[in-house]
């Protein structure tokens, strides 16, 4: 399987055995309504593909690798590296720059960083160097993130790790992947989306924002209880159009129940629900008390 080369909050690479098995065989038009680090649609066989997420930068991001040649992305994030002076471990490794391996490489990055991340904030024009830029930003900061504050800059801190040989691996090989994919990217409230063109040979993916879970998504009113209802009424006007979908969800964390989605399953018969093992996504799981620990569940309806 095929990893994103973006450490999107909520990626589901780790859960993909589990959910894969459960979507159709054959797919038309495979629609990721949230698409996020895109770790589901890269890796589902489809005629055809539409990204869709909210985060507009993160599109563009996506739009730009799909358009541009892969040798070309490549060299421009290495230029970038190069020009920056940041570490690049998969040529010099840690001991050059003074670092090692558990304390990590943000020491030797962090001025260059930050100047990286104030010229980047400071580009007026967007073009594709621009998220060249941003994919750069994206793998030298705090866990692979990627984060803007409400006046549109990019805010996160120095992270630990580099362009290192796996990044590189998972960059090429999602790039190569993408580029085989007849794919589009749409930026759009899911609310907004249209689905009239779509069929019942189609598949709608739904990952969102979880309500009952803390997250830079749902930070700050990010997510409320009316954007889950309208979801959720969303997905029974699928329903009624005979286009099948999937959802990813949080049905209970540590001692909440999302009590909206539990009331909308017990009242769809119609729809499955399957418990997922959320130890397989969380490394902390065993480590909760059985009554606090995660319930992550996919509801699928044919």
């Amino acid at each position: 399987m095929i990893q994103s080369p973006l450490n999107y909050t909520g990626g589901k690479f780790k859960l993909l055995p589990q959910i894969l098995p459960l979507f159709p065989s054959q797919i038309d038009c495979f629609v990721d309504l949230f698409c996020g680090g895109c770790n589901v649609g890269i890796n589902v066989s489809a005629n055809r593909y539409v990204y869709n997420d909210s985060c507009e930068p993160l599109i563009n991001l996506y739009s730009v690798m799909q358009t541009m040649k892969s040798e070309v992305f490549l060299s421009k994030v290495e230029k970038l590296i190069q020009k920056y002076d940041l570490s690049n471990v998969k040529l010099n490794g840690y001991e050059f720059y003074n670092c090692s391996s558990a304390d990590g490489l943000g020491s030797y990055n962090k001025e260059k960083y930050l100047m990286l991340r104030s010229d980047f904030n400071s580009l007026s024009k967007k073009d594709s160097d621009y998220y060249v830029m941003l994919y750069v930003l994206i793998v030298f900061a705090f866990n692979n993130q990627i984060r803007f504050n409400s006046s549109g800059k990019f805010n996160l801190p120095i992270g630990k790790r580099d362009f290192n040989q796996n990044m590189y691996k998972k960059l090429n090989n999602f790039l190569s992947l993408l580029h085989s994919q007849n794919a589009i990217f749409t930026h759009k409230d899911f609310r907004n989306f249209d689905i009239s063109k779509l069929t019942p040979n189609d598949f709608v993916y739904v990952d969102p924002p979880y309500l009952i879970t803390c997250a830079a998504y749902n930070e700050q009113g990010g997510w409320t209880e009316n954007d889950e209802m309208d979801l959720l009424r969303f997905l029974d006007g699928l329903s009624k159009k005979n286009i099948r979908f999937a959802l990813s969800n949080v049905l209970e964390a540590k001692g909440n129940v999302n009590q909206i989605l539990k009331h909308w399953i017990e009242n769809r018969t119609d729809y499955t629900m399957i418990d997922l093992n959320y130890s397989y996504n969380n490394s902390s799981y065993h480590r909760q008390k059985k009554k606090y620990r995660t319930r992550e569940i996919l509801v699928v309806n044919y």
